[in-house]
């Protein structure tokens, strides 16, 4: 990537691609990082994996998609609750690799056993290994390969579950084995790191390498690998190197090992491991620090951020030649030796045995170092919340390796989780194009910088606002162009036109010029490619390069020929030096750039000493008095950029001011002593072109701030640097939660205590309450900080946090700063009067504290329903909500209609109603009726088939028409006394009963009653009960199922017949029985067309 391309105005986005992707209704999400690879069709393509498991290959210059195929149904992140880090599915979420030897595309993939869409939860869970052929996305034959139930090679004990594990790192192919890590989802369930190889053309299993591999119980787990997507790393000399996050076997226990001795419990660790031939693995060399277990209980896991590998053709001393650096959530950046990790206690009073002391930052860290090896080495580290840091690294007078911050970033890294790994660019490796990129999740989301700083300050060329970027990602590169994935279903491309409209000499090189010198003329020539206007030919810097002889402009160049002018290199400081001559052009084709950039560039050198001081301020942020061993220490360059020997006349030390006055200093056989800070390795002189580290250690043993001013006097010249620091007690958390009640109370939490409710919250309502988090040390604590953070935003059920970022991984308060977070119990619409039920949440945390440990804080809501109706002592109703049923199954369910199409019906005004006559069961139904009855409906339906809002009280539903529309359905409700519905046998006509038989079915009178002597009416009515109440008369007849007529008989004729219903226990048949001198004829009638037909049995000894 060139950076005078990068930094003009032409470079931006080049296209977006949506993927179409959309398993239940939801956008695609990238969290696997594209792959860039070329085709023997000469065709660059972007590889793309998906939650969705769905996989694309993409025209990179054009950005269509070329093909494309699902793998499996994804997993639901629902499975895995409270975990919502990656959310609401997980499938593709590890970067893949592709062999460029066969074309062969390796990757893993999370789904489920059942592959119809209808089986989910954990247990199902399964992880399959693809091998996929990047021509056709067609998969590679016996592939893909399944991995439940593996049992551990080092562990038998240890059994692979796919539901549990969690596949984050990027994959490692190296020679004929392809290897993944394994964590958990968010720490839960009973996990354990793993390393599992495959052979790559058979798919075979080479290694299942747990990192708990015993003598504990199984039930422990921890040193899951999952590097914040970061992946495992191989020197391609035989050694995989990864990191490791939190354990619970803790087997060192203070113990100094060295790490040529490494537990079977590796955790919170760097971890060397040697592949063997036949891809299996052993562990070679570890490094664990000093404070694990500390780390462990805050939840500070050293795994956050891969294990990377410096390259050592730059980053290389005698007494360290390979190196690596990891940083973790405890902030601290480790410069380990990859010959010899350090094991675990072995340095200096049970400290690190590391090249040189950690690197303590404001907060944690979860990106992976951005390395760049040009100009001497740099390395870049993205800080939550803070800038982004930059040490330069060079070797010590003893031949140790030595990182100094010499820089920062103008902006800050996001409030929020999510700030991308270091990446690094070059064009074609010449040194002075270096590019420094990141992403970020929030403010500008990609930002390009100068690779090199000045002055102590990366300079910001280039940025891009990209909605929804992937956290924890990077740019990947290729053709000139940068590809950069999101959660929201799009892939970018930023880029430039690639055609250039002229060819230009460059780089152009001056070589080594004194300062204050000119060098010689160098004559620059730019060959039109295509018919170009050179319209202006401009310096960006005109420090130390002049131009001249520049021709007239704006000028006219066909294809082919040429123009020239000249330029001249004249330093004004020494060092390399570089600056782009910009050629503005137009050539009327939109396939051409408007710029073409010349590269000039030199170094400036002096024959006289020269000193130089970097950085020029050294800090000490929050060092808590007495938690670390021996301080903190950081590093200062003294260099020498002149040719001659410099001699280092003294150092003047003023605690006041950069002026003075100036303090005699304790001198110690640890260094020279100025209040809490120690100065150690002050070179006496300084070889030209050459640079010394000078050690300051600050270990307060109170607390307050601190400061030094140092003047470096020299016969190279004089500089100033400062030297602050803060030093801090241990800061105390203290987490409440706003009373239920709205007075305005704080409830603080304890371990012991139930859990946080929200009280009572009605259905249809949302009542929101804060949690708040204060740092409750003394005024001089050191920052809070929250190590781990899963709020339960966007899990199933009623109770949630609004957002995912308050209270966030990386959030710090200040002595006695709070900070708070918005949680909610939301009460979707019920019925009324069902039973409360409850709503339940947990937030996961741990925070800087020692004391506080990780906790499951709990959230509790009561849902509540509205009651109607006859009320309980309690307050709630005593005609509870039964369910929906099935209306017309067959006929009327219920006996007695009191409301018919009643514009104001509620289930109140039913069940009153109902309840006020003495009926057990009212039901509403068609929006605007009320049945009432004793006896229970024969079939109940779902609850989604009652669907009709009430006329009086559209929040209240009356009965519907069904899911799918193909039925009507009642909403019933019942005061406990109902009866059961009857049995589902066909009705009998019963020949005789007692002293009466059976005669026949007559129509009701006309005017008046066929048997008008006597009645009553039941619920419970049967043709005992009617003889029984009819002894003393002659006839006695039934209808409407529920009442009896005795009385001498009268026949009349008959209006309508309205069919016979049976009785609620014995009941009558419905082939009703007449004689044919009636001539009555038989149909159905409505409830809304009421007639009645008369059974009548007389008496045996009266039959005539």
């Amino acid at each position: 990537m060139d950076p005078a391309v990068v930094g003009s105005a032409q470079f931006g986005q080049l296209w977006t691609t949506k993927l179409p992707g959309n398993y239940r209704n939801n956008l695609e999400q990238i969290y696997s990082q594209p792959l860039v690879y070329t085709l023997d069709d000469g065709i660059q393509y972007v590889f793309i994996a998906t939650t969705q498991n769905n996989v694309y290959k993409i025209n990179a210059k054009t950005g269509n998609i070329v093909a494309s195929r699902n793998m499996h149904i994804p997993f639901l992140t629902s499975d895995v609750v409270p975990c919502t880090d990656i959310n609401p599915l997980i499938g593709v979420t590890a970067t893949g690799v592709i062999d460029p030897t066969t074309d062969t595309w390796y990757l893993t993939a999370k789904t489920y056993e059942d592959q119809t869409d209808q089986v989910k939860g954990l247990a199902n869970g399964r992880y399959f290994f693809h091998a996929i052929d990047v021509n056709t996305l067609a998969e590679k034959p016996g592939f893909p390969k399944p991995m439940e139930g593996m049992l551990a090679r080092n562990n038998p004990n240890r059994n692979f579950n796919g539901g549990i594990q969690h596949q984050r790192p990027a994959l490692l192919l190296t020679g004929q084995y392809v290897y993944a890590g394994f964590a958990s989802h968010c720490v839960q369930y009973n996990f354990t790191g793993w390393v599992v190889g495959w052979d790559k053309t058979t798919g075979s299993v080479v290694e299942r390498f747990t990192t708990e591999a015993g003598p504990e119980p199984v039930k422990t787990p921890g040193g899951g690998i999952w590097m914040s997507g970061g992946g495992l790393a191989s020197d391609n000399k035989g050694s995989m190197y990864f990191s490791t996050g939190n354990g619970y076997a803790s087997q060192l226990h203070g113990t100094p090992v060295p790490g040529r001795q490494p537990p079977t419990a590796l955790e919170e660790a760097a971890v060397n491991m040697k592949i063997n031939d036949d891809g299996s693995l052993t562990v070679a060399d570890f490094f664990m620090p000093w404070e694990k277990e500390q780390l462990d209980g805050a939840d500070k896991d050293l795994g956050t951020t891969p294990l990377e590998l410096l390259p050592p053709s730059t980053f290389s001393c005698p007494n360290a030649k390979r190196l690596g650096v990891i940083t973790g959530k405890s902030g601290k950046t480790y410069f380990l030796n990859l010959d010899n990790l350090g094991g675990y206690q072995m340095g200096v009073n049970k400290l690190d045995a590391i090249p040189q002391a950690p690197i303590q930052n404001e907060n944690s860290v979860y990106a992976g170092a951005g390395v760049y090896p040009l100009e001497g080495g740099y390395v870049y580290i993205n800080v939550i919340q803070y800038q982004t840091h930059v040490f330069k690294f060079s070797c010590d007078g003893s031949g140790n390796p030595a990182f100094t911050k010499v820089a920062d970033s103008p902006e800050k890294a996001a409030y929020v989780l999510g700030v991308g790994h270091g990446t690094t660019t070059s064009l074609n490796g010449q040194a002075g194009t270096g590019l420094y990129w990141m992403t970020d999740v929030d403010g500008y989301n990609l930002r390009i910088y100068n690779a090199v700083p000045q002055n102590g300050v990366l300079q910001l060329i280039k940025t891009a606002n990209i909605p929804g970027v992937t956290k924890f990602s990077k740019p990947v590169f290729g053709d000139g162009r940068a590809y950069v994935g999101t959660v929201q279903g799009l892939l970018y491309a930023f880029g430039s036109p690639v055609n250039l409209p002229l060819t230009c000499t460059s780089p152009n090189d001056f070589g080594k010029i004194s300062i204050n010198s000119t060098s010689a003329v160098k004559t620059i020539q730019c060959q039109a490619n295509t018919y170009t206007q050179v319209k202006a030919i401009t310096l960006k810097n005109t420090a130390n390069f002049q131009i001249s002889s520049l021709p007239s402009l704006p000028v006219d160049v066909p294809a082919g020929k040429n123009i020239s002018f000249n330029a001249v290199f004249a330093p004004t400081a020494p060092g390399p030096l570089s600056v782009d001559v910009a050629v503005n052009t137009s050539s009327g084709d939109t396939k051409f750039s408007p710029n073409t950039p010349v590269s000039l560039k030199g170094i400036g050198t002096s024959a006289n000493p020269l000193l130089a001081v970097s950085p020029n301020t050294v800090s000490f942020n929050g060092v808590i008095v007495d938690q670390n061993d021996g301080g903190a220490t950081e590093s200062i360059i003294f260099s020498n950029v002149g040719d001659g020997v410099l001699t280092v006349q003294g150092l003047d030390y003023s605690v006041i001011s950069e002026t003075g006055a100036y303090v005699q200093p304790n001198k110690t056989a640890a260094g020279v002593q100025v209040g809490p800070f120690t100065f150690s390795n002050i070179p006496s002189t300084i070889a030209g072109n050459s640079e010394a580290i000078v050690k300051i250690n600050f270990n307060p043993v109170a607390t307050g701030n601190f400061a030094v001013y140092v003047h470096v006097r020299s016969d190279g010249g004089t500089k100033i640097f400062d030297v602050f620091g803060t030093a801090s007690s241990q800061p105390n958390a203290l987490l409440e939660f706003e009373a239920a009640d709205g007075s305005g109370r704080w409830i603080p939490y304890t371990r012991n205590n139930p859990p946080f409710t929200f009280g009572n919250v009605y259905e249809q309502t949302t009542k929101s309450l804060r949690m708040r988090l204060t740092n409750n040390g003394s005024a001089s604590a050191g920052s809070l900080s929250v190590t781990v953070s899963k709020p339960p935003f966007g899990v199933p059920g009623i109770v949630g946090a609004q957002n995912g970022a308050d209270l966030g991984e990386g959030t710090n308060l200040a002595a006695g700063e709070s900070a708070t977070a918005v949680l909610f119990c939301s009460v979707p619409k019920s019925q009324v009067n069902v039973d409360t039920y409850n709503g339940t949440a947990t937030w996961v945390m741990n925070t800087g504290d020692p004391n506080f440990g990780k906790q499951q804080i709990q959230f509790f809501c009561n849902a509540v329903a509205e009651q109607v109706g006859p009320l309980a002592a309690n307050g709630s109703a005593i005609y509870r909500y039964n369910g929906c049923y099935k209306e017309n199954n067959p006929g009327r369910q219920l006996a007695v209609q009191l409301y018919g199409n009643d514009p104001a019906m509620t289930n109140e005004k039913c069940i009153n109603a109902c309840s006020a006559k003495g009926y057990s069961i009212a039901a509403s139904e068609y929006t605007n009726e009320c049945w009432c009855g004793k006896r229970f409906p024969r079939e109940m339906a779902d609850e989604i088939d009652c669907n009709y809002q009430c006329t009086g009280n559209s929040t209240q539903t009356c009965g519907g028409n069904g899911y799918f529309h193909d039925h009507s359905h009642m909403s019933l409700f019942s005061n406990g006394k109902g009866l059961p519905p009857l049995p589902d046998v066909p009705p009998s006509i019963l020949p005789s009963i007692g002293a009466y038989n059976y005669t026949g079915c007559f129509s009701e009178g006309v005017g008046g009653r066929a048997l008008g002597a006597a009645q009553t009416a039941s619920d419970d009515m049967t043709v005992a009960y009617c003889a029984s109440y009819c002894s003393k008369y002659q006839y006695f007849g039934i209808e409407y199922a529920n009442e009896p007529h005795p009385e001498p008989l009268r026949l009349l004729q008959a209006r309508r017949l309205l069919l016979l219903r049976p009785a609620p226990q014995q009941p009558l048949d419905l082939l009703l029985l007449f004689k044919p001198r009636l001539d009555l004829s038989i149909r159905a009638v409505t409830p809304k067309e009421p007639a009645a037909a008369l059974l009548v049995i007389p008496r045996l000894h009266t039959l005539e």
